[in-house]
């Protein structure tokens, strides 16, 4: 099974039975972790050939860390694992009936195939606001909102002084969840921190930060206290918050709110939500109201017993969770964990187990010595909840290496707050012609 032979991607051929995991986020790179050396031939196809950690996203987009600090390569975690195969490619259908995926390097046959492909950004169904506001799903989104802030810096330098540099200056964040709070703290702070050094011509007070928000509370996987302590940290540091700010769209230049004024902004970072993508292959009953995969108590999709999904794209109703588990990296990892064991048990005859998903705590950091932690019987905030997050972030990090340098560009923005990662990069196409000769 896996020659490259009538349309089939090439895969070593083997004896034992193959499970191709869709996907190398949290829970599809625990899974693949556990799965290594257990008398399985592992296939992990994923998009990128890095893995990266998405809470960190932001830190990058606001040139806090480097992009290669949050990302690790896949091929480099699964070096001498002979029995784990990565492709990079992109799932594009499923064929239950026949065991097997369709991807653009060609056909893969499976015996297992888990899907933990994660789920993309919902622009609830607005055109305007999919083309013109920067979502914050992955590196690439990250160093794209990076360029774009510093460049706005360089061009509202350069305006002569009757020229509105308003809409430059001014950022808008949709979305309260923990991406939308965490990027506020961290513009604030280099507002605060950063554009009196860098740019010192420019007056800083004119740079504005405004975080929308449709419910009326930030944070709404965490409790009222940690909410209002969350909000009032941003409110300290300038953060224009505003509550039951439904957006209607966005033109490049004006962001549209029902029953407010419109707001001038070049930049709208849209944080407001998630949603999955439909999987051709599979039926339509296969997927609950916002896309995710409908799974049973072991994350396996109940009309085909050889299909599993994990993390953010799996729905599992339970009597915990009527709407599904949150879409956590801690609900991923665990899942991972779980299916592992479960495929395990299956291989040797014994009935899998039912998954409980253990809530190990929410956090939520605002800025320097400022965050808010939802633990199991305790609450934190400032600087004992700041340390906690700090600790949690940089240990599930990958690679040792990248560990060090995450907690080296933290101890040094805390101690002198100055940072050199300030660099603005961008792509340049160039043309290649390539000559062939015989």
């Amino acid at each position: 099974m896996g020659n490259a032979k009538d349309g089939q991607a090439f895969i070593p051929s083997t004896e034992k039975k193959r499970i191709i995991i869709a996907g190398g986020g949290f829970g599809g790179l625990k899974l693949a972790r556990r799965l290594t050396g257990k008398n399985y031939q592992v296939v992990l196809i994923d998009r990128h050939n890095y893995h990266q950690f998405q809470p960190l996203l932001y830190q990058v987009a606001t040139a806090g860390l480097e992009p290669s600090s949050i990302s690790f390569p896949l091929r480099k975690i699964f070096q001498n694992k002979p029995d784990l195969h990565f492709r990079m490619t992109s799932l594009l259908k499923i064929d239950p009936a026949g065991k097997k995926i369709v991807t653009d390097i060609g056909l893969m046959k499976y015996d297992f195939l888990v899907l933990a492909m994660g789920v993309n950004t919902n622009f609830l169904g607005i055109d305007s606001i999919e083309k013109n506001t920067i979502p914050m799903k992955t590196v690439s989104e990250s160093i794209y909102l990076r360029n774009k802030i510093l460049m706005n810096f360089e061009k509202a330098l350069n305006l002569s002084g009757n020229e509105d540099i308003d809409p430059l200056l001014n950022y808008v964040i949709v979305g309260g969840g923990p991406t939308g709070v965490e990027l506020a703290g961290a513009l604030a702070e280099m507002k605060k921190y950063v554009l009196p050094k860098d740019y010192p011509e420019l007056d800083s007070s004119r740079m504005q930060i405004h975080l929308l928000e449709a419910a009326p509370q930030l944070l709404s996987g965490m409790s009222d206290k940690s909410a209002k302590v969350a909000q009032h940290y941003l409110e300290d540091l300038g953060v224009d918050i505003r509550f039951k700010a439904f957006v209607t769209g966005y033109d490049g230049n004006r962001i549209s709110i029902k029953d407010s004024d419109p707001l001038e902004s070049k930049t709208v970072i849209w944080a407001a939500g998630v949603k999955g993508e439909k999987i051709s292959g599979l039926p339509e009953d296969s997927f609950d109201k916002l896309r995710r995969v409908k799974v049973d108590q072991y994350n396996r999709l109940p009309a085909f017993p050889d299909i599993f999904a994990i993390g953010d794209m799996a729905s599992m109703v339970t009597k915990d969770y009527p709407k599904g588990h949150p879409q956590l990296a801690q609900v991923a990892i665990q899942q991972g964990i779980h299916l592992s064991k479960n495929l395990k048990r299956m291989a040797n005859g014994h009935t899998p187990e039912i998954f409980r998903y253990k809530h190990k705590g929410s956090l939520a950091t605002v800025g320097r010595k400022l965050a808010v932690a939802d633990l199991p019987g305790i609450r934190l905030k400032g600087f004992s909840a700041w340390f906690v997050w700090l600790v949690v972030h940089i240990m599930q990090l990958v690679g040792i290496k990248n560990r060090f340098f995450v907690f080296m560009n933290w101890w040094w923005n805390y101690v002198l707050y100055s940072q050199s990662l300030r660099l603005l990069i961008r792509p340049k196409l160039f043309r290649y012609q390539e000559k062939i000769s015989e």
